[in-house]
Order: C-alpha cells, then sequence, then structure tokens
C-alpha cells in the first residue's frame, strides 16, 4: 500500500513596510505593515477548516512575524528553514523598483532575459532559489508523510516553484501565472511533486 501523497499550501507572508514602498527586500527583511497584519488574521480565520498539521516556513523576520499571527489561532507545530528564504538581490536590496527601472535599465533588460538565470548584481539566480527550495520540500515531505503542511515563505520562492511545476519559462511581457495573495496547493507522492490548485482567494471557503 502506497504512502499518502503530502500536501503543501504555499502562501506568501504579510505585507510589510518595504512592500508599500516598492523596495525590493530580498535576504534584507521590514516589519509587516498594519494592512499586512490585518490580511494575515483574516487567512488564519479562513485557513483553520483546512485543519494544516504543521507550518513549514522561512526563517527571515516577515515570514516569522506572519506565521505567529497564523498560528495563535491554530497552536500546531512550526519548523522553520533558511532554504526557503527569498532569493538573494545583492546590490539591488534596499532600493526601490522604480529606481531600478530609471538607474539600471539595460543591465535589467539585459538580466531578465535571462529568464531562470536571471540574478541582480551580486544576487543569486532563480535556478539557485528553485533547487534549495524544492530540497526543503522534498525533505519535509520524506519526514512528514501523508501531512497537510502550510508552507509560509516569498513570492519569489512560490514563484520559481510553481513555474517550475506548470513547465513556465520566465520571459518578459507574459500574461503573470499568479495572483497577488493566494493561496497554492501542491502535493508530493512517492518522491514527485505536481500542483493541485492555483490562485485560491483570501476570501475562498474551504
Amino acid at each position: 500500500m502506497g504512502v499518502e501523497p503530502t500536501t503543501f499550501g504555499l502562501l506568501r507572508h504579510g505585507q510589510t513596510e518595504w512592500n508599500l514602498l516598492k523596495k525590493i527586500q530580498g535576504s534584507a527583511d521590514s516589519p509587516l505593515s498594519p494592512a499586512g497584519r490585518q490580511h494575515c488574521r483574516q487567512w488564519a480565520k479562513v485557513l483553520e477548516p483546512c485543519h494544516w498539521t504543521r507550518i513549514l516556513a522561512s526563517d527571515q523576520g516577515r515570514v516569522r512575524e506572519t506565521v505567529a499571527i497564523l498560528n495563535s489561532r491554530w497552536r500546531v507545530p512550526e519548523n522553520f528553514d533558511p532554504r526557503l528564504r527569498e532569493q538573494d538581490w545583492g546590490e539591488w536590496e534596499g532600493l526601490t523598483i522604480p529606481t531600478i527601472t530609471k538607474e539600471f535599465a539595460d543591465q535589467l533588460q539585459t538580466r531578465v532575459a535571462l529568464g531562470w538565470h536571471f540574478s541582480a548584481p551580486g544576487g543569486e539566480t532563480r535556478l539557485a532559489v528553485r533547487a534549495r527550495a524544492f530540497a526543503a520540500l522534498d525533505d519535509a515531505a520524506a519526514r512528514w508523510p501523508g501531512e497537510k503542511i502550510l508552507v509560509v515563505c516569498h513570492q519569489g520562492v512560490i514563484k520559481t516553484t510553481l513555474y517550475h511545476l506548470t513547465g513556465r519559462e520566465f520571459v518578459p511581457d507574459v500574461d503573470p501565472l499568479l495572483h497577488h495573495d493566494r493561496l497554492h496547493l501542491i502535493a508530493c507522492h512517492n518522491g514527485q511533486f505536481s500542483p493541485v490548485t492555483l490562485n485560491i482567494p483570501r476570501n475562498a471557503r474551504r
């Protein structure tokens, strides 16, 4: 008899103060905004009927703050894994998106055209993010087979994970696969990952 699939729900941390300022965070950090904290409380209520068995999360501050709000209601086991950290944006961390777009326009265009090999100066590639994220998920599936695990992390991690599973390339000027502030479900069965449901809104009844 086969092992039951492990289900993962992928959820981004709450909105931060730097998100409001359109600053690149990457390996840096900033606290959640008041709206971000409120959205986390809403997610906690919406996702409670899902009966998650544990939370697996990035160890960065904005994620820890998100997990604290979610789990104040659920009180399930928590595990923090540095492999789920956001993509390191190197020299561009702390800069705003408009600044990068204006002051590094040519360099940005060249780097974005690299797709999966994109990296900011001194940062890491999307391929590197994908490798460490799947290593974390592989280990979690092996350690907690059949469980229902909420993974709280970052947009870059979620995007690389789901783009890989859906065979999507990082090419400019295409419709985004993912919508803002959504839950995404994937499953791992016998070591193989597959998407289940993407873009579940915060107001969904589950």
